[in-house]
């Protein structure tokens, strides 16, 4: 890649100072490959971000799996340090300690570390944030860092730290420009954050062959959701976990809630916690299942009495879940449904709305201003009506510039009592979300 060459200026002083340095010096946004990210930490001499490590990739559900072992170590007294990505709202969110985003001045002391020791190394955005919040989770002293992977596995720049158990949430198509056109070469780059002899917890059901051959080749411990050794089992209105030991022995958490976040998630983060040597008590495990919320992950608030459901779903897989939520949520009410939505242009737009065209009877399309690649409203709207004459589905639509404005027509045309959903994309969910202001949840971990 060609780029213009840098010239000096002063230093940052401001957090948006310093990000938008970053996304103008290398305006690729992705560009992966980890020889960049590892020269710069020799450099930084770098320290692990913490004794024990857990590193989270996947297509749906990290944020959630980082999410509930933040929970975890809180009620057992232990002190965590995360890194996750997109944010949201404020890019402190990527950066955590025991659930709480950092201060803007402790982000600009790392970013400058990282400025000095790169030289003439260009970094991503990602690399740059990537490494100045390793720095941070360092040192803060935290006894565990929950590290969030990008984008893919093998090559993003979380991975030039070895972890001491490694999670797997699940495959699906996303990516497909990056990572490859199928789930097989998908889970192919998941796997990479493997290494030999360490646990590695996939909590996809279905695991491609091709993903499981690659761990095989690594030597990872493979511990599969839906095993004899570690499963989930609904017991009526409850469920029951199954879990196992370091030893090989079997631990079972029953009479355990729903969570409102994917259960799937919910398992890896409790059998991660149990292959590192800190096993949460059965107390524990049902109040995270029960308390663990993740703003943007169907996040409900009300809002002028209706029920506003957040949610970043922009890939089928998440969307088809997002739909069974939903009908969950209504528990065959006729409750009238307003979705307002907004996709990238990249992504399978057909397959996102295809799920959810049943369950919604109004929709307000709208395009994304803040996101380059944001498709049009009249793009979603035409795909949607598409989608919904194969089903034989009404899909009554309108049209708007953004998301705000989109969501302002939901309130309009709702009843108290009915309910928005917001979903499509992280640049959906955060203009709605800061139009509810407080009423928005934390970044992380509980949801009081």
């Amino acid at each position: 890649m060609t780029t213009a060459p840098e010239t000096s200026s002063p230093s940052p002083q401001t957090l948006p100072d310093w990000l938008a340095l970053l996304e103008a010096r290398h305006p690729v946004a992705i560009e992966l490959g980890l020889d960049r990210v590892a020269a710069v930490a020799a450099r930084l001499q770098l320290p692990r971000p913490a004794p024990r490590v857990v590193t989270v990739a996947g297509t749906n559900g990290k944020g959630s799996c980082v999410a509930f072992m933040e929970v975890l170590l809180a009620s057992a007294g232990r002190r965590s340090g995360s890194y996750t990505s997109p944010h949201l709202l404020a890019y402190n969110e990527r950066v955590r300690i025991d659930g709480v985003p950092v201060a803007d001045a402790v982000l600009c002391a790392a970013f400058a570390r990282v400025e000095t020791a790169r030289g003439a190394t260009r970094l991503t955005y990602f690399e740059t944030g990537t490494l100045a919040a390793f720095l941070i989770l360092a040192d803060a002293g935290v006894d565990v860092a929950l590290l969030e992977v990008g984008m893919g596995g093998r090559l993003d720049a979380v991975n030039i730290v070895a972890p001491d158990v490694a999670v797997i949430t699940s495959i699906a198509l996303d990516h497909q420009a990056w990572l490859g056109s199928d789930r097989d070469a998908i889970g192919v780059e998941k796997a990479g954050i493997a290494r030999s002899q360490v646990p590695l917890i996939c909590g996809d059901p279905q695991p491609p062959a091709a993903m499981l051959a690659a761990l095989n080749d690594i030597g990872a411990r493979i511990i599969q959701l839906g095993s004899a050794d570690f499963s989930l089992h609904r017991r009526g209105d409850a469920i029951e976990l199954v879990c196992i030991t370091p030893d090989g022995q079997p631990l079972r958490y029953r009479g355990l809630p729903t969570p409102r976040l994917p259960s799937g998630s919910a398992a890896c983060a409790v059998q991660a916690l149990v292959s590192l040597g800190l096993t949460p008590d059965a107390v524990q495990v049902a109040r995270a299942f029960a308390d663990t919320r993740l703003v943007g992950r169907f996040q409900e608030i009300i809002w002028n009495g209706r029920r506003v459901i957040l949610d970043v779903a922009h890939n089928p897989a998440a969307a088809a879940l997002l739909a069974e939520r939903l009908r969950c949520l209504q528990g065959g009410a006729e409750t009238a449904v307003h979705a307002v939505v907004g996709v990238l242009g990249d992504k399978d737009i057909a397959g996102v709305l295809a799920p959810l065209v049943p369950e919604v009877n109004r929709w307000h399309c709208c395009g994304l201003p803040d996101a380059v690649r944001g498709a049009s409203a009249n793009q979603i709207a035409g795909l949607l009506y598409n989608v919904a004459v194969n089903q034989g589905v009404p899909a009554v639509s309108d049209c708007h510039l953004n998301p705000a404005a989109a969501f302002a027509t939901a309130l309009d045309a709702s009843r108290p009592g009915e309910v928005i959903l917001v979903f499509g994309s992280f640049y959906t969910v955060a203009p709605v979300l800061a139009l509810l202001g407080n009423d928005a949840a934390p970044a992380g971990g509980y949801n009081p």
